[in-house]
């Protein structure tokens, strides 16, 4: 698995260039599913407090025999626990889920800016860092505002920013915010929130002149652009053929057709809110 150093924090720090999303993989069966992944080649396994899985995937991790230095287990905090104490709370509850010794990453799931308090929460992620609890701290569907503020008041940069990515929805502009504070983008919902991209007859063009499927096409964008997407598949050969996309070499002609696709629009941060 290809890795991406850090554009800021911890020196010689790096994260895998494709992640595994793990949205709705619960219980046993959902454990089994990231055991599958990691042993297709998946090192960064990336769930949330919202998605009630984090001790499936911590069971997955504990069941490997892939060292645990060399996985990075990667979860967010929701909105409902911005405040301060409740924070770090949350952050702690985590930790237990996952059965895990420590958080190597956590982000602010959504900044929710009309509740206000994604500051306070991220002054509780810098504190958990000092602490020991969590080796990297980053954010999720935060604006160029947002991250200026936190910068602004805490003086420490996330390591990456987590949001919707795809050829629908490219978001050039925040991905050069990102770049310009020195952080990296990750990105959700790869193949978009439906299978319309998936079936596009652009992206079904380029992907046979390939001779790859539409998925490994897409995943292969996102990683020519610097972005580290984060698929979702719980069927075996198809994590594995997730991660074949790293020889894929595209053209500047097929990016520019793949750019003539953004249109679309996905959930705006300054109004999307989740608790």
């Amino acid at each position: 698995m290809p890795d991406i150093p850090l554009l800021s924090g911890q020196d010689g720090a790096r994260i895998p260039a494709i992640g595994l999303g793990t949205y709705d993989l619960r219980g046993a069966d959902g454990a089994a599913a990231v055991g599958t992944a990691i042993d297709a080649g998946f090192r960064l396994l990336d769930t949330a407090f919202n998605y009630d899985n984090e001790g499936a995937v911590g069971r997955a991790i504990a069941d490997s025999s892939v060292p645990r230095d060399a996985l990075i287990y990667s979860t967010k905090l929701p909105g409902r626990y911005h405040r301060h104490d409740l924070a770090r709370w949350a952050i702690e509850e985590s930790l237990f889920r996952s059965g895990l010794d420590r958080l190597d990453l956590v982000l602010i799931h959504w900044p929710n800016p009309s509740v206000g308090l994604y500051a306070e929460a991220w002054r509780a992620l810098v504190e958990a860092r000092e602490a020991g609890l969590v080796s990297m701290i980053g954010v999720s569907n935060f604006l160029p505002e947002h991250l200026d503020r936190i910068i602004g008041e805490t003086g420490v940069t996330p390591v990456l920013n987590q949001i919707e990515v795809h050829p629908y929805f490219p978001q050039d502009a925040l991905r050069a915010a990102n770049a310009e504070r020195g952080i990296l983008t990750e990105g959700w919902s790869p193949f978009s929130k439906s299978s319309d991209l998936l079936r596009d007859a652009t992206v079904g063009r380029i992907a046979t002149a390939h001779e790859v499927s539409p998925a490994q096409l897409l995943l292969a964008w996102s990683v020519t652009l610097g972005v580290i997407p984060l698929p979702k598949s719980a069927t075996p050969a198809r994590q594995a053929e997730n991660l074949e996309v790293f020889d894929i070499s595209l053209s500047g002609e097929e990016l520019e057709q793949l750019a003539g696709l953004a249109g679309s629009e996905g959930a705006d941060p300054a109004t999307h809110e989740e608790m």
